[in-house]
């Protein structure tokens, strides 16, 4: 096995090719391995096959490149998975409606392993989860199968650490975590990552590299609350909190920079941390910063929609009746990735408090609402800008001119500082001073 890694003579079987799966596979494509990409959903298999990537990070061009060297085979058959030396499980983990851990995936994708592996087979693991997953849902069903781990198969966890839209950090050269349940694993996922990424980082077990991916997305989650937290505050006290950050940001230590915004999003910090207050409890341990977070986090929307109430009223206008323009719905900037992003939940709120709302996002141009309808993206118009009571900037992509949005727009609700200091006449900006505070001071 180890000779194989080496030699790029093994072939790799990628379990799921979503926004983890397909970047991976495209690189072990890339690094001269013959790569099999098995996702359950022929549609997306189809699609793929016919070199269309509905993934921003790999293009039409690339993934077609890939195909086109007879190395990427792609397939919606688990019988596939017989042919791999080596597969990597990339699946959703998702939570359940009590907010607890949803194995369904991995358990599906390691039921395929079980039954189709070869006799001598590698597995890693790379979804997030709780620690212990990989002992306890890839070695054990392994082990009644009657393989011997160490000697015929060998497990390790890697934790992904894909940044959709990142342009400066990709699969290739983000440092990889590798924890393999014994020492043979590990030496083989070192080897094996080795050979496709720039930097790997070994520890000494699969338990530690899953705590490690908790503990990166936990730390941002409770940060991303903090500020969020600290910028209300600022609010009530008239204090911008956008120029206190900058400030607090000159000291060269002991500071890291987090900035507000309108909550939360995509597959991993809304929902990693309560895999970890889940296993917590399982301890006997609250964990009350991820819980508290948790909560902070999750209420961002509905005060986007408080302040979106408020810059109307000062208006003389209410959210009920107001046609209203949501700027950017994917959830983070130049991405089209709309998973738990805040943009889906403040337009569902103004929906159901009676708004007339459209949105705007070449980006992501097509969302499937509470209702199950499919909203579509108006043109990106500025003129017609004008057209709407209120425009709130969610997810201010590069795409968009800002300077014409606010050239064009009645009033602006700015969840990001976006505008910096700029239209402050019209504007309505998260964190800073708002209008009613500017004229009071007027009066003063």
């Amino acid at each position: 096995m180890k000779n194989k890694f080496l030699n790029k003579e093994a072939k790799i079987a990628i379990i799921g090719l979503g926004y983890v799966g397909l970047p991976l596979a495209v690189a072990f494509v890339q690094k001269g391995f013959q790569t099999i990409g098995y996702d359950t959903s022929a549609k997306k298999i189809q699609s793929l096959a016919s070199g269309t990537s509905d993934i921003a990070d790999i293009s039409n061009q690339t993934l077609q490149t890939c195909l086109d060297t007879n190395a990427f085979e792609l397939s919606a058959s688990p019988e596939i998975l017989h042919e791999a030396d080596a597969i990597i499980i990339c699946v959703p983990t998702p939570l359940t409606e009590a907010m607890e851990p949803d194995m369904g995936f991995i358990k599906h994708a390691v039921q395929d392993i079980v039954i189709h592996a070869k006799e001598e087979v590698f597995i890693s693991l790379e979804s997030t989860t709780y620690p212990g997953t990989t002992r306890e849902l890839i070695c054990a069903p392994m082990l009644e199968k009657g393989h011997i781990l160490g000697y015929d198969f060998f497990a390790c966890y890697s934790p992904e650490r894909v940044d959709p839209g990142n342009k400066k950090f990709h699969t290739l050269n983000t440092p990889k975590v590798v924890g393999g349940v014994d020492a043979a694993s590990r030496e083989l996922g070192e080897i094996l990552y080795g050979q496709v990424i720039d930097t790997v980082v070994p520890v000494n077990s699969a338990e530690v590299a899953e705590m490690s991916k908790l503990l990166e997305n936990t730390f941002r989650s409770i940060n991303i609350a903090f500020i969020n937290e600290m910028a209300l505050l600022a609010e009530k006290m008239e204090i911008d909190i956008w120029e206190t950050i900058e400030a607090a940001s000159s000291k060269p230590f002991g500071f890291m920079k987090f900035t507000p915004g309108p909550g939360i999003g995509g597959h991993c910090i809304p929902l990693d941390p309560m895999y970890l207050s889940w296993k917590a409890k399982s301890k006997n341990f609250y964990s009350r910063f991820i819980e508290l977070a948790h909560e902070t986090n999750h209420l961002m929307p509905e005060k986007m929609v408080d302040h979106a109430a408020e810059a109307l009223n000062l208006h003389q206008k209410s959210i009920n009746g107001s046609k209203i323009l949501l700027v950017g719905m994917a959830y983070k900037e130049n991405s089209n990735d709309l998973r738990e992003s805040p943009g889906l939940h403040i337009y569902e709120q103004l929906c159901a408090r009676g708004a007339d709302v459209s949105f705007c996002d070449p980006e992501a141009p097509v969302f499937q609402d509470a209702n199950g309808n499919m909203q579509k993206s108006i043109p990106v118009d500025y003129k017609a800008f004008s057209n709407y009571d209120l425009v709130v900037i969610v997810t201010p992509h590069q795409v968009f001119d800002l300077e014409q949005i606010g050239t064009e727009s009645q009033l602006i609700l700015d969840t990001k500082n976006a505008l910096k200091d700029t239209f402050q006449e019209k504007k309505w900006a998260y964190g800073k001073v708002h209008m009613t505070q500017v004229m009071t001071k007027g009066v003063q």
